[in-house]
């Protein structure tokens, strides 16, 4: 079985201080919880940045600047997210392909999220593919539904995105997939068989849906952006605590975590 790869979501577009206390929101405090998050046992830093007054924005300066307090202190593999908020212009969530990072997430189509709707229109799909694959940019295809998988898997048929595929389940966000074992089973009996995947559970199916993945060959997203609590009404106090749980939950399973140079490898991510 392949190392695994874990992810870590540190800020997300949702959260507020008043909600996570802990929640890392400049650019150095981002670089730091990327550290210590690579320190307990992440490859990959999925990233979101805020703005000076803590609010989500696709400013390609503040990408900038944070991608770079976080590659002062790591070696971790950055992957920006080109979901923005919920309502962010397509032409804003496209800007930071421009600097190029090794991975940034591609949501494959359009999800009812909680109150709101996740718009994410086949045309605006395509050109957020064609961009990352003219930067050289590997997509991490974000499902929050099953019918996502379909629609990535004809990009693929038309090479807009290239093989290795490496999919993610965003599970258990209201309207979309439930958080279940049932559905995680039905989401990876969807892909072409030896197809690379991991799973982001929401909320209380984080845990779960994850110690699953380890045992099955998949991979694993946890931080603030996904959930907030390390157990039932108690905050975890960072994004690391929830990575080293996953480390630690993976080592007594018998399974070897990735470094960000092995991940490089494995995802086959261009140089």
């Amino acid at each position: 079985m392949d190392k695994l790869i874990i992810t870590a979501a540190l800020v997300g577009a949702e959260l507020s201080r008043e909600q996570a206390p802990y929640l890392p929101l400049s650019p150095a405090e981002i670089g730091k919880a990327a550290e210590e998050a690579r320190n307990a046992g992440a490859s990959i830093v999925h990233l979101h940045v805020r703005d000076e007054e803590g609010k989500p924005t696709q400013d390609i300066e503040v990408f900038r600047k944070t991608i770079e307090e976080i590659k002062k202190r790591t070696d971790v593999i950055v992957q920006i997210s080109t979901g923005g908020a919920v309502g962010t212009p397509i032409e804003e969530r496209m800007r930071p392909l421009d600097l190029a990072p090794e991975m940034a997430t591609l949501t494959t189509g359009t999800v009812n999220f909680g109150d709101e709707v996740f718009m994410n229109e086949p045309q605006a799909i395509e050109a957020l593919a064609v961009r990352m694959k003219e930067k050289g940019v590997k997509p991490e295809l974000e499902c929050f539904d099953v019918g996502h998988i379909a629609n990535a898997l004809r990009l693929a048929k038309r090479n807009i995105v290239e093989e290795p595929l490496y999919f993610d389940f965003v599970m258990g966000v209201p309207g979309g997939i439930p958080g279940t074992v049932p559905d995680l089973m039905h989401c990876v009996n969807s892909l072409p068989p030896g197809t690379m995947w991991q799973v982001a559970g929401i909320g209380r199916a984080e845990l779960q849906l994850a110690a699953v993945a380890i045992v099955l060959g998949g991979n694993v997203r946890v931080g603030f952006e996904d959930n907030i609590y390390y157990s039932r009404g108690v905050l975890a106090k960072s994004n690391a605590q929830l990575v080293a749980r996953i480390a630690r939950i993976a080592g007594e399973l018998g399974r070897d975590v990735a470094t960000p140079d092995e991940a490089r490898e494995m995802l086959e991510l261009k140089k």
